[in-house]
């Protein structure tokens, strides 16, 4: 059967027709007589020619018929050209082929799982870059954190030990030092106003129920109705008067506890910071000048760069910090004088009204300063806030 095969693949002819050009028909009919096509396969190829059929680039064709001579072989490639030159044509394969394949990829539909595939592909690349960058940001945070830590303990050690040299400011260091002292003086005095007003409430108290009592016995002992009467009218205006004077004194305390806790705590918290900029600064100013003394090579040379422009960035906060604690400490001086002013007055005020027994004073002193008192049981939630 394979020989039966091979003699029929062996006399195939391919007719060449004309396409209708009158130009082209004495070339035609001289391909025609070209009878016979062979194929000079070998046997170990017949499969490929069964399964795939002839290809046009590997036949020839022969002049002579069957069995004849290879002399006059001519390639189909070359028949090709010379036809495709007499018909004005030039010959591109390369330039049509890549035309071919350009429209068959354009004509190809998308695969929605390929779509899907790149996007998930995409999106996980993306958060997983995303992580790796916030990764390596705290990474660098932690390096920062972790050098500049080292550099001002170092300082700090070298200053307590008298190695190191400190940046100082004698003028601004003073007045720090005062405001310092000054707080804890304010503080004693914060604290014996506040055990004064507990004090003095929990005699008020006292005298309000001694009054009641008193005029209970002024009720129930008709021989001592006059003397527990005077008693008790006696202790419900010391009463009244001492109410008047803790709100005086309230006031007080409420003024100094702003001005201790908050504007000269305020102030004491940018000095801190300005005494932090000030270590890292000597740090870095440190860490500057050894570098300068050592050799002069390019490592060096990057090194002592980087270190001019840590020592320059430390030293415009630590100066920014300095202008900050200068403007400060003159503003809470004026306040502090401003409210103590105020306040030592209505203490004073209201403390020798109280105890002259002039109840008009008292109440106008209270004027004269806007403090108003609360009504009995204004401290106490309504019904409607309890429930």
């Amino acid at each position: 059967m394979a020989e039966s095969m091979m003699s029929k693949a062996a006399t195939m002819e391919i007719p060449i027709n004309s396409n209708g050009d009158s130009r082209n028909l004495a070339e035609e009919d001289s391909l025609e007589q070209a009878a016979t096509i062979q194929w000079s396969l070998r046997e170990k190829d017949l499969q490929q020619v069964m399964v795939s059929g002839p290809n046009l680039n590997e036949t020839s064709i022969v002049s002579g018929g069957y069995g004849g001579t290879t002399e006059g072989i001519i390639p189909t490639s070359s028949i090709k050209d010379l036809r495709m030159k007499s018909m004005g044509v030039s010959n591109a394969p390369s330039q049509i082929a890549a035309y071919r394949i350009a429209s068959q990829s354009d004509d190809i539909p998308c695969i929605p799982g390929s779509n899907m595939h790149h996007t998930s592909s995409n999106s996980s690349m993306t958060a997983e870059e995303a992580t790796r960058g916030v990764a390596v940001e705290k990474f660098d945070i932690m390096k920062k954190w972790g050098l500049n830590t080292y550099k001002c303990t170092k300082q700090m050690i070298s200053e307590r030990f008298g190695r190191g040299s400190r940046t100082v400011d004698l003028e601004l260091e003073a007045q720090i030092e005062v405001l310092r002292e000054t707080k804890r003086k304010y503080e004693s005095v914060l604290n014996l106003a506040r055990a004064l007003t507990n004090h003095f409430y929990s005699m008020v108290q006292t005298q309000q129920a001694l009054g009641d009592t008193f005029a209970d016995l002024s009720q129930k002992s008709p021989e001592l109705r006059d003397e527990f009467g005077y008693n008790a009218e006696t202790q419900k205006l010391l009463c009244k008067n001492g109410e008047t004077l803790l709100g005086a004194i309230n006031f007080f305390v409420s003024s100094i506890n702003t001005l201790v806790n908050k504007t000269m705590e305020d102030t004491l918290t940018t000095i801190k910071m300005y005494e932090n900029a000030r270590l890292e600064f000597d740090a870095y100013r440190a860490d500057l000048e050894e570098l300068n003394l050592g050799p002069r090579d390019a490592v060096t040379m990057a090194r002592i760069e980087a270190a001019q422009q840590q020592y320059q960035i430390h030293k415009d906060k630590y100066e920014r910090l300095r202008n900050d604690v200068t403007i400060k400490l003159k503003f809470l001086e004026e306040n502090k004088v401003k409210v103590m002013h105020k306040q030592l007055l209505l203490f004073h005020n209201a403390i020798s009204a109280y105890f002259a027994g002039n109840q008009q004073q008292l109440e106008q002193t209270l004027k004269q300063f806007n403090i108003k008192l609360k009504p009995p049981g204004a401290d106490k939630p309504s019904w409607l806030e309890e429930q």
